[in-house]
């Protein structure tokens, strides 16, 4: 008999009409003391996209192609959908899930690393969703995290292949990678892993490394940081994707691919911070640039979900590449605070960035500017 009888997707949220932008980033930034105007600045990243987020619809396109690789695996488990933001909210979704009867679930969050934004929120999330479903809540397990599995690897090396191919031949032969993620403050990326040893930037160099490897031809790539928020005062992870391009462009790259390893799917930080801000900025230095995409609903993604609940139903072996190795499928109590544990008499330790691959730039720590009106919650 199956330890589960559902499972359960967890995702972000975003609006689908101009009237939800507020209300959604108001719902993002509660209890930060972000100021309206400031709300009305990133509203207008929305705005432009007809104020729908992309992330709700790829959740849908998401379910689907699970419920059909899920029947062809015969893994006979209802799937629901839940947001920590907007909705379908997630308490309404663990209460359906009550009344339905289930009282199992395992749990997929669309983020891939570990820290208190990508792993701990959502797992704070789910038990307070399942406190105010009451009694009857089912028991929400959540999947390990997945950032070494080849099923989010290997997409991400054939998008960034395929845009290298999409630049002109003159230039593509020798363009640059730059990988890409969400910027955290240095003290939650500090603290992220077990034992707080800054897992979430190692798993980063990790997975941006893999990929690499997995695109061959030695291509020069470094890791920087996008969509960094907060007051100047607060150290985030940089350097920031800007600051990178026009490294770049000084030291006469002559193409540059983005890839955006640390997101699941081309959602508004996508969009908008690379599609948009990024892409204009590589413009005006005169820098040819492509993006790969995320992988989204790609064929080996999809089937991942489907080997990691395998893994929990029938104990499947684990798929990992690297050295970093799989995590468990239980984070420990205090994993990934959003805060370091301060030591008698210590500072609180700060992450350094990852050392430069043989052969390759270095990446050089620094702060990048805070980017006005952006909420800062990673997806």
């Amino acid at each position: 008999m199956s330890p589960y009888d559902a499972f359960l997707l967890v995702s972000f949220g975003g609006p689908e009409g101009r009237d939800e932008v507020i209300p959604f980033l108001q719902n993002v930034t509660r209890g930060r003391g972000v100021p309206p105007g400031r709300l009305e600045q990133v509203a207008e990243h929305y705005y432009r996209f007809g104020g729908v987020s992309p992330i709700n619809q790829q959740c849908r396109d998401l379910i689907a192609a699970i419920e059909k690789d899920f029947a062809a695996a015969g893994i006979a488990l209802p799937v629901y959908w839940g947001n920590r933001n907007w909705e379908p909210y997630l308490a309404g979704t663990v209460r359906a899930m009550a009344t339905d009867g289930v009282r199992r679930a395992l749990a997929f969050v669309t983020s891939a690393y570990s820290s208190y934004s990508s792993c701990r929120q959502y797992l704070d999330d789910i038990e307070l969703a399942r406190a105010q479903a009451g009694p009857a809540a089912p028991r929400i397990d959540k999947i390990r995290q997945y950032f070494n599995h080849p099923g989010f690897i290997e997409p991400l090396a054939a998008s960034t292949r395929r845009a290298i191919e999409s630049l002109p031949a003159s230039v593509s032969d020798n363009a640059e990678i730059l990988f890409t993620a969400h910027s955290i403050p240095a003290g939650m990326a500090a603290a992220s892993g077990p034992g707080g040893r800054g897992a979430y930037p190692a798993q980063l160099a990790e997975a941006a490394r893999l990929v690499a490897e997995r695109v061959g031809g030695g291509r020069s790539w470094r890791l920087a940081y996008q969509s960094r928020s907060g007051p100047p005062s607060q150290p985030w992870l940089g350097p920031d994707v800007s600051d990178c391009l026009a490294e770049l462009a000084v030291a006469g790259a002559p193409a540059v691919v983005l890839v955006p390893v640390g997101f699941v799917s081309d959602h508004m930080e996508v969009r908008f911070d690379l599609d948009v801000e990024a892409a204009e900025t590589a413009g005006r230095l005169g820098l040819p640039l492509a993006r790969a995409a995320t992988p989204g609903t790609d064929p080996a993604f999809i089937a991942m979900i489907t080997e990691l609940v395998l893994e929990r139903l029938d104990g499947a072996p684990r798929a990992v590449l690297g050295d970093l190795g799989g995590l468990p499928d239980f984070c420990p109590d205090g994993c990934c605070a959003a805060q370091p544990a301060a030591q008698p008499g210590q500072p609180a330790a700060q992450p350094g960035q990852p050392a430069a691959q043989p052969g390759q730039p270095a990446v050089q720590p620094g702060q990048p500017a805070v980017q006005p009106g952006r909420p800062g919650a990673q997806r």
